[in-house]
């Protein structure tokens, strides 16, 4: 089935690249020019992916970021961003985006962002791996990419959910920033804040107290640290 991806950009030329080389890949692609369009168009058209800038008139990037974010469809979102806007990015990544460029980049690189990112959305984990991972009160099931805490689900985004089950399967082993980049998010090269605000997420769903996990434990200089409860 031929996937769909909704590009969100006021641009026109931006756009009209971005479709002309999604579309050679094999996508269906729609525009959208501002927030509100985007919001409609979502809403119309259900898209397997969205690519959102983050400058846009009438209701900015960030604002559409965190409306879809409470839907319950969980449509994955790469973020389009200018190379100063860290704290918008850093942002970003906070209210959900699975993925970000900065501008000016290269739309083959992008297609291939989208591509791992619905790969990522839709794959399911090799045939040894656990269905299940189990951790007192915490079970996140892979094949359906499920997680429970004390009975309740979970809403973790894409990006989020590939991190905390990368970390349960290696319990007690510490990971650097650059390593959890590369495992998890499949870059060899990029901002290492992006690990740091999704291990802040995650630690806001799975913790007691996000101020002192005991979860995903920080060791310092170094990286993160998965320990189970029940250990």
């Amino acid at each position: 089935m031929t996937q769909r991806v909704l590009v969100v950009d006021d641009d026109q030329t931006v756009s009209d690249v971005i479709r002309r080389y999604l579309e050679n890949d094999g996508f269906q692609v729609s525009l959208a020019a501002d927030g509100a369009a985007a919001l409609a168009a979502v809403e119309r058209q259900a898209p397997d992916l969205v690519v959102l800038d983050l400058m846009l008139p009438r209701i900015n990037g960030l604002e559409v970021c965190r409306a879809l974010r409470v839907r319950p469809d969980g449509v994955p979102i790469v973020m389009l961003t200018a190379r100063g806007d860290e704290a918008d990015r850093i942002l970003g990544l906070q209210l959900g985006a699975d993925d970000y460029l900065t501008k000016p980049f290269s739309p083959r690189e992008l297609v291939l962002r989208v591509r791992s990112v619905l790969r990522r959305a839709g794959g399911h984990p090799p045939a040894e791996r656990p269905e299940a991972l189990t951790d007192g009160d915490l079970v996140v099931h892979t094949t359906s990419r499920t997680a429970r805490l004390g009975g309740t689900d979970l809403a973790l985004t894409l990006r989020e959910f590939d991190l905390l089950v990368h970390l349960m399967r290696h319990p007690s082993r510490v990971f650097g920033r650059a390593e959890l980049l590369e495992q998890v998010w499949g870059w060899n090269f990029g901002d290492h804040s992006t690990v740091t605000v999704h291990v802040r997420r995650l630690r806001e769903k799975i913790e007691t107290n996000p101020a002192d996990p005991q979860r995903i434990v920080t060791v310092w200089g170094v990286g993160y640290r998965y320990e189970p409860a029940d250990a």
